[in-house]
Protein backbone atom coordinates (compact mmCIF):
# COMPACT_ATOMS: atom_id res chain seq x y z
CA UNK A 1 0.00 0.00 0.00
CA UNK A 2 3.03 2.36 0.56
CA UNK A 3 3.86 1.84 -2.84
CA UNK A 4 0.47 2.52 -4.44
CA UNK A 5 -0.18 5.76 -1.72
CA UNK A 6 3.18 6.98 -3.23
CA UNK A 7 2.06 6.53 -6.91
CA UNK A 8 -1.40 8.07 -6.17
CA UNK A 9 0.73 11.10 -4.76
CA UNK A 10 2.86 11.26 -8.15
CA UNK A 11 -0.43 11.90 -9.89
CA UNK A 12 -1.75 14.23 -7.52
CA UNK A 13 -4.16 12.55 -5.39
CA UNK A 14 -3.44 12.48 -1.85
CA UNK A 15 -4.10 9.10 0.23
CA UNK A 16 -5.02 8.96 4.19
CA UNK A 17 -4.02 4.96 4.93
CA UNK A 18 -5.02 3.70 8.56
CA UNK A 19 -5.03 0.08 9.75
CA UNK A 20 -7.94 -1.62 11.56
CA UNK A 21 -7.61 -2.03 15.00
CA UNK A 22 -6.87 -5.84 14.82
CA UNK A 23 -4.18 -5.11 12.78
CA UNK A 24 -2.59 -2.06 14.70
CA UNK A 25 -2.60 -4.83 17.66
CA UNK A 26 -1.11 -7.43 15.73
CA UNK A 27 -4.20 -9.86 15.66
CA UNK A 28 -4.90 -12.33 12.85
CA UNK A 29 -8.76 -12.29 13.35
CA UNK A 30 -10.28 -10.04 12.05
CA UNK A 31 -12.37 -7.38 14.08
CA UNK A 32 -16.23 -7.64 13.87
CA UNK A 33 -18.21 -5.79 10.89
CA UNK A 34 -19.47 -3.57 13.04
CA UNK A 35 -16.09 -2.84 14.54
CA UNK A 36 -14.28 -2.19 10.53
CA UNK A 37 -17.45 0.20 9.09
CA UNK A 38 -17.15 2.01 12.33
CA UNK A 39 -13.24 2.57 11.23
CA UNK A 40 -13.90 3.10 7.78
CA UNK A 41 -16.64 6.03 8.78
CA UNK A 42 -14.00 7.51 11.37
CA UNK A 43 -11.10 7.38 8.61
CA UNK A 44 -13.35 9.03 5.78
CA UNK A 45 -14.55 11.95 8.78
CA UNK A 46 -10.39 12.13 9.69
CA UNK A 47 -10.17 12.51 5.78
CA UNK A 48 -12.65 15.38 5.45
CA UNK A 49 -10.70 17.35 7.78
CA UNK A 50 -7.66 16.91 7.15
CA UNK A 51 -8.17 18.20 3.43
CA UNK A 52 -11.55 20.14 3.87
CA UNK A 53 -10.81 21.21 0.49
CA UNK A 54 -10.35 18.22 -1.79
CA UNK A 55 -12.85 16.10 -3.42
CA UNK A 56 -13.69 12.57 -0.97
CA UNK A 57 -13.07 8.74 -2.69
CA UNK A 58 -13.19 6.23 -0.14
CA UNK A 59 -11.86 2.81 -0.84
CA UNK A 60 -8.96 0.48 0.13
CA UNK A 61 -7.48 -2.56 -1.13
CA UNK A 62 -8.74 -5.85 -0.74
CA UNK A 63 -10.72 -6.19 2.69
CA UNK A 64 -10.38 -2.61 2.90
CA UNK A 65 -11.91 -2.08 0.29
CA UNK A 66 -15.19 -4.35 0.86
CA UNK A 67 -15.59 -2.94 4.29
CA UNK A 68 -15.95 0.62 2.85
CA UNK A 69 -18.18 -0.56 0.41
CA UNK A 70 -20.12 -2.61 3.49
CA UNK A 71 -20.07 1.06 5.60
CA UNK A 72 -21.17 3.08 2.19
CA UNK A 73 -24.70 0.52 1.74
CA UNK A 74 -25.33 0.95 5.17
CA UNK A 75 -25.14 5.02 4.71
CA UNK A 76 -23.74 7.20 2.90
CA UNK A 77 -20.05 8.39 3.93
CA UNK A 78 -20.62 12.07 4.42
CA UNK A 79 -19.22 13.68 1.58
CA UNK A 80 -17.36 10.89 -0.17
CA UNK A 81 -17.59 11.19 -3.95
CA UNK A 82 -17.12 7.60 -5.30
CA UNK A 83 -15.93 4.08 -4.10
CA UNK A 84 -12.07 2.80 -5.23
CA UNK A 85 -11.78 -0.90 -4.56
CA UNK A 86 -7.96 -2.64 -5.27
CA UNK A 87 -8.76 -5.62 -5.63
CA UNK A 88 -12.46 -6.26 -4.52
CA UNK A 89 -12.11 -9.72 -2.40
CA UNK A 90 -15.29 -11.19 -4.40
CA UNK A 91 -14.75 -14.43 -2.90
CA UNK A 92 -12.74 -16.66 -1.24
CA UNK A 93 -9.89 -18.29 -2.81
CA UNK A 94 -11.20 -21.23 -4.56
CA UNK A 95 -14.73 -20.43 -3.47
CA UNK A 96 -16.24 -18.70 -6.37
CA UNK A 97 -19.38 -16.91 -5.53
CA UNK A 98 -21.02 -13.55 -5.39
CA UNK A 99 -22.69 -13.40 -2.02
CA UNK A 100 -19.86 -10.61 -1.21
CA UNK A 101 -21.11 -8.66 -3.77
CA UNK A 102 -24.72 -8.46 -2.40
CA UNK A 103 -24.48 -5.02 -0.70
CA UNK A 104 -23.23 -3.24 -3.83
CA UNK A 105 -26.54 -2.58 -4.70
CA UNK A 106 -27.08 -0.20 -2.02
CA UNK A 107 -24.34 2.08 -2.99
CA UNK A 108 -25.29 5.17 -4.59
CA UNK A 109 -21.88 6.44 -5.56
CA UNK A 110 -19.76 5.46 -7.91
CA UNK A 111 -17.34 2.90 -7.79
CA UNK A 112 -13.74 1.91 -9.61
CA UNK A 113 -12.99 -1.88 -9.63
CA UNK A 114 -9.32 -2.27 -9.92
CA UNK A 115 -8.45 -6.03 -10.72
CA UNK A 116 -6.16 -8.50 -12.06
CA UNK A 117 -7.27 -11.36 -14.63
CA UNK A 118 -5.18 -13.73 -12.28
CA UNK A 119 -6.76 -12.54 -8.82
CA UNK A 120 -7.86 -15.60 -6.85
CA UNK A 121 -10.38 -13.78 -5.01
CA UNK A 122 -11.97 -11.88 -7.81
CA UNK A 123 -13.17 -14.49 -10.87
CA UNK A 124 -13.80 -12.23 -13.28
CA UNK A 125 -16.51 -14.13 -15.38
CA UNK A 126 -18.73 -13.82 -11.85
CA UNK A 127 -17.02 -9.90 -11.23
CA UNK A 128 -17.80 -8.62 -14.43
CA UNK A 129 -21.71 -9.58 -14.32
CA UNK A 130 -21.92 -7.90 -11.26
CA UNK A 131 -20.47 -4.51 -12.26
CA UNK A 132 -22.93 -4.89 -15.72
CA UNK A 133 -25.69 -5.21 -12.85
CA UNK A 134 -24.85 -2.08 -11.08
CA UNK A 135 -24.74 0.03 -14.46
CA UNK A 136 -23.16 3.21 -14.52
CA UNK A 137 -22.48 3.35 -11.06
CA UNK A 138 -19.61 0.83 -11.57
CA UNK A 139 -16.33 0.93 -13.71
CA UNK A 140 -14.38 -2.14 -13.94
CA UNK A 141 -10.54 -1.81 -14.93
CA UNK A 142 -9.00 -5.12 -15.62
CA UNK A 143 -4.59 -5.33 -15.06
CA UNK A 144 -3.60 -8.33 -17.71
CA UNK A 145 -1.91 -11.11 -15.76
CA UNK A 146 -2.01 -9.42 -12.48
CA UNK A 147 -2.73 -11.23 -9.27
CA UNK A 148 -4.31 -10.15 -6.08
CA UNK A 149 -1.48 -8.09 -5.59
CA UNK A 150 -1.11 -6.74 -8.67
CA UNK A 151 1.75 -8.92 -9.21
CA UNK A 152 2.46 -9.17 -13.05
CA UNK A 153 3.48 -12.62 -15.04
CA UNK A 154 7.34 -11.81 -16.40
CA UNK A 155 5.71 -12.65 -19.64
CA UNK A 156 3.50 -9.85 -19.54
CA UNK A 157 6.09 -7.14 -20.61
CA UNK A 158 5.51 -4.92 -17.41
CA UNK A 159 6.73 -4.66 -13.89
CA UNK A 160 4.97 -4.51 -11.16
CA UNK A 161 6.01 -0.64 -10.67
CA UNK A 162 4.27 -0.20 -14.40
CA UNK A 163 1.66 -1.33 -13.27
CA UNK A 164 0.81 0.55 -9.65
CA UNK A 165 1.66 3.30 -11.95
CA UNK A 166 -1.22 2.44 -13.86
CA UNK A 167 -3.65 1.57 -11.16
CA UNK A 168 -2.65 5.54 -9.78
CA UNK A 169 -3.82 6.54 -13.33
CA UNK A 170 -6.36 4.33 -14.06
CA UNK A 171 -7.81 6.14 -10.55
CA UNK A 172 -6.81 9.78 -10.59
CA UNK A 173 -8.26 10.04 -14.17
CA UNK A 174 -11.64 8.30 -12.68
CA UNK A 175 -11.91 10.42 -9.96
CA UNK A 176 -11.88 13.66 -12.04
CA UNK A 177 -14.89 12.44 -13.98
CA UNK A 178 -16.66 11.83 -10.66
Amino acid sequence: MEKLADELAGVNVATLRYQFPYMEERRRVPDPPAVLTATVVAAVRAAAQVAPGLPLLAGGKSMGGRMTSQAAAQHPLEGVRGLVFFGFPLHPPKQPGTKRADHLAKVTVPMLFLQGTRDALADLALLRPVCAKLGSRATLHVIETADHAFHVLKSSGRTDEQVLRELAETAASWAEAV
